[in-house]
C-alpha cells in the first residue's frame, strides 16, 4: 500500500513552486536572509555594511553596503535562479574564493517576501530600483546614484503561513540575526558592521586591523583575557585564533566559532581535534571555547556540500586533524612555559639543586611528544635530586612525596624560581611562595599532575618499571569485570601495573608503577574498569592510555587530609614547578591559585599610593 495517495502521472513543477522549495532550503528564518545578503555585500567589496531590522526580521530586513553595486542591465537577472557573477564554468567549483556562488539566494528570498532593491555602480550617473512581490517584478525605476546596494526585505513568509507559524519569538529570531552579524564581523575585521533593531543600535563594529582587535570588540576583555593564542601551519593549511585557558573552561560551549577561508562553518573533525588537543587539561563537564580561523588552498576544500554552506569538506582530513591538535597542544604548553620563565626570572633558588632550561630546539622536539606541552624540562637522569641528606631523612623512606624515581628521559630546568613553603590549610592546600608569586596549591591535584607527566614520559619511552607489592591485594569482582580486566592484562603490564587472577572472579594487584607509593588497590581497579569499558570506542592508542595513566596517577597521589611537613611541601612544589606549573590535573581539576605581586598590591590597596 503506498504511503500516500498520488497521481501516477509525472509532470514538471511550476516555477513559483520550485522557487518556494528552494527557499525552504536557503531561507530557514530571518537570520538566513541576513546571512545571504551580508555575503553578497562582502563579495561586492563593501567596507561599510549596515543591517536594519524590525520585529525580529519579519517586518523588515534592510542591508545597505558601499560595494560595487549592480548595473541596471544586470539587476533583473540577479533575481533569476542560478544567475550569478561568481562562476563561469563547472571548473570554477573546484576553487571557490567567494562567499556566495550558487545563484539561489536572491530568487529564494524574493519568492517568499516583498523585495525592494536600490543600487548603483561607481560609474552610473543614475541609480536603479526594482520592486518584487513573491518573486515577480515590475519595471526598473530611476534612483539616486549612491554607489553600493540597499536591499529591503519585508513581509517575510507572507505567502508561506506554515513556515511563519513555526518561527520563534521576536527576541529569539533577533538573537539569531545578532549572531550572524557577529560571525560576519569576526570573519572580516577590516569591514565596519552596524546592526539596529526597531531603530535602536545594537552592534557597532568599526573596522580594525587585526582579528584580535575584532574579537575584543565582539567578546570584550573578559573573554580575551582568559584565552591563549594559537598559531600553526602545514602544507596548504594554516590556523590562528584564540582559545580559552583550561583553568577558565566552563560548561558553556559559547563561543565555539570556526571560520574556514572566512566562512563560518561547523566541522566535526576540527572540533574533535581541538578537544583532543586539550586532552588532560580540561575539567570533566567543561568545554573548550575558541575563535579559530583556518585558511586552506581553495582547491583542497569543497564548500558546495550544504545548501546554506554551513559545512565544508577537506581533501586531507588526517593532516588537518594533526595540525589543529598539535597547534592546540603547543599553544597551551607555551602559555605555561611563559609563566615558568617569568617565575624563573626572580632568580635562582638557594635551597635546591642548580638546573638549566633546555635549549629551545630541543624543547620543540620534545613538546609534541608529551601532553601538557608545558613541560619546561624533563630531567636527563632517572633519579630525583633531593636537596640534602637532612631533607631526605625528614621525609622518611615511606613518604609518598619522596619521589625517588622519575620515569623516562629528562632534561633540566634552567634557573628555577625560589620556593618558600609556609604551610598547609585544612591539610589539603599548600601555601607557598614561588618566585614572586604567592600560590595556594591543591596537594592532591598537583601531585597527580607530577605523577601523570612521569608516567606519560615513561610510556612514550616504553619504560615504566613495576614495583612488586609485598602483599598482593585481592579484589572481588563480577564475572564480566574480571574478564574485562584480565583481557587487557598484557596492556596494563606495559603501563607498570601487574594483575593476576585470584580465584573464580577475583583479581590480585601484584605490582604498581615505580614511584606511586601506597595505592588504594580497590579504588584503582574500579577506576580502571571505567577506563577500559571505553577502549573499544577510542580511535587512537594515546586516547586509550591517557585515562588509564590518569587513574594510576590519581590513586598514587597524596590525598587531601594528609599532613605534610615543610620539606615535603617544598619537594612537592619543586617537582610541580619542574613539570611546568601545569594548572590542571590530568582530569582537568585546578592545581593552584596564583597571586602575583601586582595582584597582592591591588588587594591591599598599595597600587597608586605614595
Amino acid at each position: 500500500m503506498p504511503a500516500a495517495s498520488c497521481s501516477p502521472k509525472i509532470h514538471v513543477l511550476p516555477d513559483d513552486v520550485v522557487s518556494r522549495i528552494a527557499a525552504g532550503e536557503v531561507v530557514e528564518r530571518p537570520a538566513a536572509v541576513v546571512k545571504e545578503l551580508l555575503e553578497n555585500s562582502l563579495d561586492a567589496g563593501g567596507l561599510h555594511i549596515t543591517v536594519d531590522v524590525k520585529d525580529g526580521g519579519l517586518t523588515l530586513i534592510r542591508v545597505t553596503d558601499d560595494g560595487e553595486g549592480i548595473s541596471r542591465t544586470d539587476l533583473p537577472m540577479a533575481f533569476q535562479r542560478h544567475a550569478t557573477s561568481k562562476l563561469r564554468s563547472d571548473q570554477d567549483l573546484t576553487s571557490i574564493t567567494t562567499m556566495g556562488f550558487r545563484g539561489e539566494a536572491l530568487p529564494s528570498i524574493a519568492s517568499v517576501s516583498h523585495v525592494l532593491v536600490t543600487t548603483a555602480t561607481r560609474q552610473d550617473q543614475v541609480g536603479a530600483q526594482l520592486a518584487l512581490v513573491g518573486g515577480a517584478g515590475g519595471a526598473i525605476a530611476d534612483a539616486a546614484a549612491v554607489p553600493g546596494t540597499k536591499i529591503e526585505v519585508s513581509n517575510l513568509f507572507f505567502n508561506q503561513p506554515a513556515r511563519k507559524k513555526f518561527l520563534k519569538t521576536t527576541t529569539t529570531e533577533f538573537s539569531h540575526i545578532s549572531h550572524v552579524v557577529q560571525l560576519a564581523g569576526l570573519a572580516w575585521p577590516s569591514v565596519h558592521f552596524r546592526l539596529t533593531h526597531n531603530g535602536q543600535e545594537i552592534l557597532n563594529y568599526p573596522a580594525v586591523s587585526s582579528d584580535r582587535d575584532r574579537i575584543l570588540q565582539v567578546y570584550r576583555p573578559a573573554f580575551l583575557d582568559r584565552t591563549v593564542e594559537i598559531r600553526g601551519r602545514a602544507a596548504g593549511l594554516s590556523i590562528r585564533g584564540v582559545m580559552v585557558d583550561p583553568v577558565h573552561a566552563r560548561a558553556s560551549k559559547i563561543p565555539q566559532e570556526l571560520f574556514v577561508n572566512r566562512r563560518p562553518v561547523r566541522n566535526a573533525n576540527v572540533f574533535h581535534a581541538v578537544t583532543e588537543g586539550y586532552r588532560s587539561f580540561l575539567p570533566k563537564g567543561a568545554h573548550p571555547t575558541f575563535v579559530l580561523f583556518l585558511e586552506s588552498d581553495p582547491d583542497r576544500l569543497d564548500v558546495n556540500v550544504h545548501p546554506t554552506k554551513k559545512e565544508v569538506r577537506f581533501a586531507e582530513t588526517e593532516g588537518l586533524h594533526q595540525l589543529v591538535r598539535q597547534s592546540v597542544r603547543h599553544s597551551l604548553g607555551e602559555s605555561e612555559r611563559k609563566a615558568l620563565r617569568g617565575l624563573a626570572s626572580a632568580g635562582p633558588s638557594q635551597s635546591g639543586p642548580d638546573v638549566a632550561f633546555m635549549a629551545e630546539p630541543q624543547a620543540a622536539l620534545l613538546r609534541d611528544a608529551h601532553p601538557g606541552e608545558s613541560i619546561a624540562g624533563l630531567r636527563q637522569d632517572s633519579q630525583i635530586n633531593v636537596p640534602d641528606a637532612a631533607l631526605r631523612s625528614s621525609m622518611g623512606e615511606e613518604s609518598q612525596l619522596a619521589f625517588a624515581q622519575a620515569a623516562g628521559a629528562a632534561s633540566q630546568l634552567a634557573g628555577h624560581p625560589d620556593i618558600v613553603p609556609f604551610g598547609q590549610i585544612l591539610r589539603t592546600y599548600l601555601v607557598v611562595q614561588v618566585g614572586e608569586e604567592l600560590q595556594v596549591i591543591d596537594q592532591h591535584t598537583a601531585h597527580e599532575r607530577v605523577l601523570f607527566q612521569r608516567l606519560w614520559r615513561g610510556w612514550h619511552s616504553r619504560a615504566i618499571p613495576s614495583q612488586p607489592l609485598l602483599i598482593s591485594e585481592p579484589i572481588e569482582l563480577s564475572v564480566a569485570q574480571s574478564a574485562l580486566l584480565l583481557k587487557h592484562r598484557d596492556d596494563l603490564e606495559q603501563l607498570g601495573l601487574l594483575i593476576e587472577p585470584f580465584g573464580a572472579t577475583a583479581v590480585a594487584v601484584c605490582g604498581v608503577p615505580v614511584g606511586l607509593g601506597k595505592v588504594d588497590a580497590a579504588g584503582l581497579v574500579h577506576d580502571l574498569l571505567d577506563d577500559l569499558t571505553e577502549w573499544d570506542s577510542r580511535s587512537s592508542l594515546e586516547m586509550k592510555v591517557q585515562p588509564v595513566l590518569a587513574s594510576l596517577a590519581c590513586q598514587g597521589a597524596v590525598r587531601a587530609g594528609r599532613a605534610l611537613a615543610l620539606p615535603e611541601i617544598q619537594q612537592l612544589t619543586q617537582d610541580w614547578v619542574e613539570e611546568g606549573l601545569i594548572m590542571t590535573c590530568p582530569h582537568g581539576r585546578r592545581t593552584a591559585f596564583r597571586l602575583s605581586t601586582d595582584e597582592l598590591a591591588k588587594l591591599f590597596g598599595r597600587v597608586g599610593w605614595k
